[in-house]
């Protein structure tokens, strides 16, 4: 039976990027439609389960993007809310990719620095999408997190990061760069998840810092968010740390996704999210995987 991907997307056109990747990670098919909110969601997704039987619907499957996260979690509420009984498919939510590079950079940081539990680690515009759940994923794991924002932050973000992923989680306004010394005092691990071509940590911050183990730079348009970080950077030493740039996160970002859509045909009642895409990238990271 041919494996089904729906594609519900919440921009007006449907991901390029997302529908090949399911192509090359085994999908037969795939239903793109753009443009989509929560009150459309219902039929389409009925659309989608009432025609193959129970022990047929694991053939089928729906992956939830577009360029907004939160969007994107309202869509996959919509998307649970319509399934009921045995009539379910296994879903999947990467909007604007931010899950799977999420756990991508998480696990990066874990190779290097061998556990996170203990480790004080600072996300740098870590209430951004791709921030916020590196956020909660380091929490998850055992580090105490520090997120950083340009403004104050909204304490309801740590609240909700606390609530979802538990631990320890606090957040700090971070105005410029000349403010990063400062922020990584203590720390052990350092990600930035800030916009393209803006620079949030100069060299000195923390090149040859003591304590810092790690760390990783998502942002792939130049200027470097972390300078010193080249982008093709994965698992070398610079000034003494262990460092990651956008290309070498953004390799296993794409085999965390391919993997992903391979396991969502694998049975028809998985979900998906950054907790489950995290366990993933874990195990693709393993010394085994």
């Amino acid at each position: 039976m041919r494996k089904l991907l729906l594609q519900l997307d919440t921009s007006p056109h449907p991901s390029v990027f997302d529908r090949i990747v399911a192509l090359d990670a085994g999908a037969d098919e795939v239903l793109s439609y753009g443009g989509i909110t929560p009150d459309a969601v219902r039929d389409l997704v009925h659309g989608c389960i009432f025609t193959r039987g129970p022990k047929d619907l694991r053939h089928t499957a729906i992956f939830i993007g577009g360029s907004d996260m939160s969007a994107g979690e309202r869509l996959l509420e919509a998307v649970q809310k319509a399934f009921f009984g045995p009539m379910r498919v296994s879903v999947m939510l990467d909007s604007n990719g931010s899950n799977t590079t999420s756990a991508a950079a998480v696990a990066k940081l874990q190779q290097a620095a061998g556990t996170l539990t203990g480790q004080r680690a600072v996300v740098t515009a870590g209430t951004g999408p791709v921030g916020v759940r590196a956020a909660g994923l380091l929490s998850r794991a055992g580090a105490e997190v520090t997120v950083t924002s340009r403004r104050t932050v909204d304490p309801g973000l740590v609240r909700g990061l606390v609530q979802r992923f538990g631990g320890d989680v606090r957040a700090v306004t971070m105005a410029d760069g000349s403010q990063a010394q400062a922020v990584l005092e203590g720390a052990g691990l350092l990600l930035n998840a800030g916009p393209a071509g803006v620079q949030l940590v100069p060299r000195g911050a923390w090149a040859g810092r003591q304590g810092l183990r790690a760390a990783a730079d998502v942002n792939a348009v130049p200027p470097a968010g972390v300078e010193g970080i080249d982008v093709r950077d994965d698992g070398v030493e610079r000034e003494g740390v262990t460092v990651f740039g956008a290309l070498g996160v953004g390799g296993l970002k794409m085999k965390i996704h391919r993997a992903c859509i391979e396991r969502l045909f694998a049975r028809n009642d998985a979900v998906f999210d950054a907790e489950d895409i995290s366990d993933v990238a874990r195990e693709l990271t393993s010394p085994k995987g």
